[in-house]
Formats: C-alpha cells, structure tokens, sequence
C-alpha cells in the first residue's frame, strides 16, 4: 500500500483501567500495522507508556500538534502521537470503572469525531472501553453508539454491526429486555437493518453480499404454530427487499442459520435481538470478534470484547481482535474517503 493510499485511522487506548493500553501496544509493534495506514495514537502519554510496559514492548512515536498535521506526514512507518492529558494516572485503578476513566474515553472520542468530521481522519478504532464508566463520566446515552450518533448528527437509521472474519450480523432490536423484542420487531426495521448492512458490506469491499435473515421463533414459527412473527412481518419484509432489488433470503431458523453462514453460504446475517446473534459469533471466535458502528457518517470499529477487568495489568491480552477492527477500519475509511 503505497502512502498516499493509506488511510489515515485514529487510534484510541480505550479505557484507561483495562485492557486497551495493552492491546494498542501490541499492535503498534507488529511491523505490518503502519504498512496498512498514516495512523495517530489519541490519547495520554502516560497511560500510553503504561500500555507499553504491560506488553513489554517499546514503540518509537512521531509527535505531532494536532489532527490537520497527520494527513501531510512524509514519513507514515512510524505512528503518529497526539497527545492529550484527559485523566491523571492517581485517578485510574486497574480493574475497576470509574469516572474519570470514563471522562477521559469521552473526551478523546469525541477529538477524534471531531477531526473525522472535518476530514482529518478517514476512520476511528477504538480499544475496548466500559459503559458504566462512561456513564460515570457524563454519558448520556445507553451506550456509545448512540453517543456518537447524537454527536454526529445522526437522524437516520444505525445499529452495532458484530463480525467475524468474513461473516457480518447486524439486528433489528438491541438493548432491551428480551420481553420486548417481539415488540420492537416491524417490516422497516428490518429492511432498514438488512439495507444497512447490504451497503457497509459493499463499502467493506464485498461486490455482492449474500444476506440472509433470521427467524425469530423456534423453529421459523411452525407455519404459525409457534408463533406469528415471521408470517405476518419478517417473510414481508424479505419479499419487499427482494422487491427492491436486494437479494435477502429468509427467514431461516435461528439453530441452524449459523451452521448456513459457517459453511461459506452467507456474508451477513440480519438478527432479530441482542444475544441471538452474539451468542453464535462468540462461540464461534470471541477473541477475534470486531464491533462495527452501522449507520454513521464515518467509519468506527472496535474489538467486539470488553475491558477485560480481570487480566488488565497482566499481560495476557489477546490482540486479535484489535488487529482485525484496524483492519476494518482502514478498509472502510479508504471507501469512505473515495465517496467524500
């Protein structure tokens, strides 16, 4: 990838008391990271030196002044570093939520949609961060993709795009009791989740995305035996993105549509609630797992897995994950700059 293709990633240590430090670290010492983008590393300097010292790596930097100097740099083969002070290393306990940690997460994403925003930067990998710390810190929201769609202005549709390798799943309700689920499911939210990840997909370099959809009772319904939801609004909704255009299957029995997937049938897979999806991508490869925030005017990514609490500090955590969402990122901001 010669430079002037390389997109230019904002990169983020994630929550100061877990995993993240360590993850950015180990993948700024692989030396094929910088080969795939003109990256800058947001955050504070000390807590970035932390990150280094759990990874026992050492990674050279180039400073620099602000986000309008990345995209000019002659020299990409090192990472950029804009450094920020957003929390005082005192304020941070290894292991636990709190809200300063939760402030500083803020603070840096909210730079770094800033710079997006005024085309600075043409993508966002975020390292794992924590939720109730955020909300500690002043979020408002449930959780950071609506944070970001506020931020960004956001008055269309959106969700949390889950993927492993080359399987995509997007669904149509997310954070809520599973009581309600069948509630929240309609014709155009699905065709707004099933549109969504059609599209991102062909901005991620698949041509012609193969969509398939889930049913939501067991079974598929039993022809209405067990219950009416795909008879009276999911088959109408794949009939009316078939007559669209979109080439959507479905519904298919949630026990046996992965089983599908993992046989190389589909790309992207459109959920009706939260854990129908995450339980099959999990199982399938937690460690390599990767969140794609669907809907926004700029391309974010992060691992799919947490602050991992427990091992932060220790040195165990596994980069996988964080390799593929920079992955995903640079693949998606170099689509994103082309469309500008």
């Amino acid at each position: 990838m010669q430079t002037q293709q390389k997109p230019v990633i904002a990169l983020t240590l994630g929550d100061p008391a877990g995993i993240g430090p360590e993850l950015v670290a180990r993948l700024l010492a692989r030396p094929d990271t910088c080969a795939q983008a003109n990256i800058v590393l947001v955050g504070d300097p000390w807590l970035w030196q932390a990150g280094q010292d759990v990874a026992g790596v050492a990674v050279a930097t180039a400073p620099v002044s602000g986000f309008a100097a990345v995209r000019g740099r002659a020299d990409t083969s090192l990472p950029a570093m804009l450094a920020m002070d957003t929390v005082r290393k005192e304020d941070v306990a290894v292991g636990q939520a709190r809200a300063p940690g939760g402030a500083s997460v803020l603070r840096v994403l909210d730079a770094c949609m800033d710079a997006a925003r005024d085309g600075a930067v043409d993508a966002i990998c975020f390292a794992p961060l924590n939720k109730h710390a955020m909300k500690l810190g002043g979020m408002r929201h449930d959780d950071e993709l609506h944070h970001f769609a506020q931020y960004l202005g956001v008055t269309g549709y959106f969700c949390e795009f889950n993927t492993l390798g080359t399987l995509w799943t997007s669904r149509v309700s997310s954070h809520i009791p599973l009581k309600d689920a069948a509630a929240a499911l309609t014709v155009d939210g699905i065709k707004d989740a099933a549109r969504l990840i059609h599209r991102s997909l062909v901005a991620n370099g698949v041509e012609r995305p193969r969509v398939a959809v889930a049913a939501f009772n067991p079974h598929g319904g039993d022809g209405g035996t067990c219950g009416r939801e795909e008879m009276d609004v999911i088959e109408p909704a794949v009939r009316a993105l078939n007559a669209e255009g979109l080439p959507v299957q479905g519904p298919y029995p949630a026990d046996t549509i992965f089983l599908k997937a993992q046989a190389g049938d589909f790309d992207a897979i459109v959920t009706m609630y939260h854990d129908q999806g995450q339980i099959a991508l999990k199982l399938l490869g937690f460690s390599r797992g990767v969140t794609v925030q669907g809907g926004l005017p700029i391309p974010i990514t992060t691992p799919a897995h947490g602050t991992a609490y427990d091992i932060a500090g220790a040195g165990k955590a596994n980069v996988d994950a964080m390799a593929q969402a920079l992955r995903i990122a640079c693949r998606m901001g170099l689509a994103h700059r082309a469309a500008a």
